[in-house]
């Protein structure tokens, strides 16, 4: 491969990259949220994410709404889902042991996996085509419009939540929260409101990907949120979990190196990679690349 052929190759790999790691960023955020006030590794995440990816197929094919509505309805449904979630099987082990709390998590993974199946069957869906692919092409790099739709609403939610944290009275709360939870309930703060807005938050980004994912893949199934749940717990420990601008840098990151192994050494490698770089953080940085900024905690 000359050098002309090389750098195309590495700027193809790096948007597809970018893209893919938008994905993994969104939903990772959830965990880190949720990770950052409970200290509680919420491996349903990833079925957040399916059953987003389900609400925008209903709002599409049955309602018949065209993309922002669909991501709205799905994000919203998301939203609901992941509050009933915390009220119903985390808030009664709020004073349990941590590991009651993350054996629940899984638990709840696979009731959401399986009761999916029960009403929708496993037999994937083919996600209705409500948003334009057009393809661009510059210098034999190829950019398609679905990869820049994934990047710019992926971008707008980060920057949104970003503002909701710093900026706002329930994002304050979180911080508090996250903080000190004892202090903040003696200072008047609902810290169960708190919680369960954090959930809705959380899930409500983790819909859009789905929405997202079904849109550019084109199709779902009820099992589609193991790998990128998985995916998105390696992006959050990278960047440094309980952290946010570390959750977006951990997706971005995984996602190049993912892409970079695809185009360079071989597309089954890229799982393989993801989970070396789990180990290797764990092994030599287990606070994660942003692990000392404790400060920007949520």
């Amino acid at each position: 491969m000359d050098s002309s052929s090389f750098l195309s190759q590495f700027i193809q790999q790096m948007i597809n990259g970018i893209s893919l790691g938008s994905i993994y960023a969104l939903i990772a955020l959830g965990y880190t949220m949720v990770y950052g006030i409970l200290k509680l590794i919420n491996f349903a995440h990833g079925d957040i994410y399916m059953l987003g990816a389900y609400a925008g197929f209903f709002a599409a094919s049955v309602l018949r709404l065209s993309f922002f509505p669909s991501l709205l309805f799905a994000m919203l449904a998301a939203a609901l889902a992941g509050m009933a979630i915390e009220r119903l099987a985390y808030r009664p082990l709020r004073r349990a042991p941590r590991i009651t709390a993350l054996i629940t998590a899984i638990g709840v993974s696979f009731f959401l996996d399986y009761t999916l199946i029960l009403f929708v069957s496993p037999q994937p869906r083919t996600f209705p085509a409500i948003f334009e692919s057009e393809i661009y092409r510059f210098y034999g790099i190829i950019i398609n419009s679905q990869q820049i739709l994934i990047f710019a609403v992926s971008l707008l939610l980060m920057a949104f939540l970003t503002y909701v944290v710093q900026c706002t009275r329930i994002g304050k709360a979180m911080r508090a929260v996250s903080y000190d939870t004892d202090t903040a309930r003696l200072m008047g703060i609902n810290v169960d409101k708190v919680i369960s807005w954090t959930f809705a938050l959380g899930s409500a980004l983790a819909a859009a990907a789905g929405v997202l994912v079904g849109i550019y893949y084109n199709s779902i199934d009820p099992l589609m949120g193991m790998m990128p749940g998985i995916k998105a717990f390696v992006a959050a420990v990278l960047g440094g979990i309980g952290i946010i601008p570390g959750a977006m840098a951990g997706g971005l990151i995984l996602g190049i190196v993912e892409a970079m192994a695809s185009g360079f050494l071989s597309s089954t490698f890229r799982d393989a990679v993801a989970f070396s770089i789990l180990i290797l953080i764990l092994l030599f940085k287990p606070s994660g690349l942003l692990g000392k900024n404790t400060r920007e905690k949520v």
